[in-house]
């Protein structure tokens, strides 16, 4: 099959609906593609070397003649550029020098994992040079390996500690339950309708790149780890709920609060997500929008991934009170995705929707609200 000459490539960015720090430990999420993408075009160009174009950014180039991560590299788009090329290798992707150039509508560093749309989109264009891009697999099969070769590439080549949750988002599309507890992660594709339930999506920016706070949000998933392995798992799935309440005592005293809290928290939202995916299959949003709330309670006491270490600047806690304070008691509001900056997701009524949002700029800044529509396609090649 002759390579192709030009292929262009798309991958959403993501929110978690259910899930917040649980699928690192085997748990459960539902996750949803939503309205903001990564548009890549790609060309061979001949070379060893990986020229790259992206809008906003510097451009860069890389020699692909070794795959291996650069500790230079740790925390750069190269280091996912590498890791996303090893990685298509292993699974016999022919990989030569490309061009690359990028444009983006996912906001970088606001948690809608625009990291794992970059990955994405690159992993479908390197199919699509290599002339794969219908390939005989069975969609929701490509869709897993190439979201964990994602995966890879940010946790070994990055250098940023996650689970599967954001590239398995961006890679199936819709909305989706995912349970992580073995190493095939099961899917269920929830057949719910966002638009019509009489809400908006709304995900407001604390003004802080989530980057920023990238030790504090690695720290989230080394207590819950730390607490598993003094309970003889590896991960707190393994563990189970009544196992972790009899020894309690015990894990305060060895290992302390927050990391006892954190897995508190891990056994709560998990019951919450399989109560919000069954609210979703039965149609019940008042019930799904409940759970939000609680799920959001959870989050701030349990897990703590909402204020940060610092006394002068909370910006999460910021963005999440004026939302709270806004919303009223109505819809339903929580922290998303990994935390301590990013974004804050707001379920918001719909005859509500042009207040809550004029008031939200005029508190946080202009833009600072933006509506998202859910359930969008997942990572692909454009024709």
């Amino acid at each position: 099959m002759s390579t192709p000459t030009i292929v262009r490539s798309c991958a959403p960015g993501r929110t978690e609906l259910a899930g917040n720090h649980t699928d690192h430990q085997g748990g459960c999420v539902i996750a949803a593609a939503i309205s903001c993408d990564v548009y890549m075009e790609a060309q061979p160009n001949g070379t060893s070397e990986a020229h790259v174009e992206s809008e906003g950014f510097p451009a860069f180039s890389i020699d692909l003649t070794s795959d291996l991560p650069r500790a230079e590299e740790v925390n750069t788009t190269a280091a996912l550029v590498r890791g996303i090329v090893a990685g298509m290798r292993a699974l016999g992707v022919r990989v030569g020098g490309f061009d690359l150039r990028v444009r983006s509508t996912v906001p970088s560093g606001g948690g809608l994992s625009s990291s794992a749309a970059f990955e994405l989109a690159l992993a479908w264009a390197l199919l699509g040079l290599d002339g794969l891009g219908d390939a005989d697999v069975m969609p929701d099969d490509l869709a897993v390996r190439l979201a964990k070769v994602g995966q890879v590439a940010e946790r070994d080549w990055f250098g940023k500690s996650c689970g599967l949750m954001d590239q398995l988002a961006v890679a199936l599309g819709g909305v989706c339950a995912m349970d992580f507890s073995q190493e095939s992660p099961s899917i269920e594709r929830l057949d719910f309708d966002f638009s019509q339930c009489g809400y908006a999506l709304c995900l407001v920016d604390t003004h802080c790149d989530h980057s920023r706070y990238t030790h504090e949000y690695s720290q989230v998933p080394r207590d819950m780890a730390a607490v598993a392995a003094f309970l003889g798992e590896k991960t707190l799935s393994q563990v189970g709920e009544n196992a972790f309440r009899s020894r309690f005592a015990e894990v305060r005293a060895t290992l302390g609060d927050v990391p006892a809290l954190r897995a508190l928290h891990y056994f709560h939202e998990s019951r919450l997500v399989d109560a919000r995916a069954d609210a979703l299959r039965r149609g019940d949003f008042d019930a799904f929008l409940h759970y939000t709330r609680m799920s959001g309670a959870s989050s701030a006491q349990y897990l703590q991934n909402v204020s940060v270490f610092n006394r002068e600047s909370q910006p999460a806690m910021i963005a999440l009170g004026v939302v709270d304070a806004l919303l009223a008691g109505e819809g339903a509001c929580r922290i998303h995705g990994g935390g301590f900056g990013g974004t804050i997701q707001a379920f918001v009524p719909l005859p509500l929707l042009e207040t809550f949002n004029s008031d939200v700029d005029e508190l946080l800044g202009k833009g600072s609200c933006q509506v998202y529509q859910v359930g969008c396609e997942g990572a692909h090649l454009v024709c």
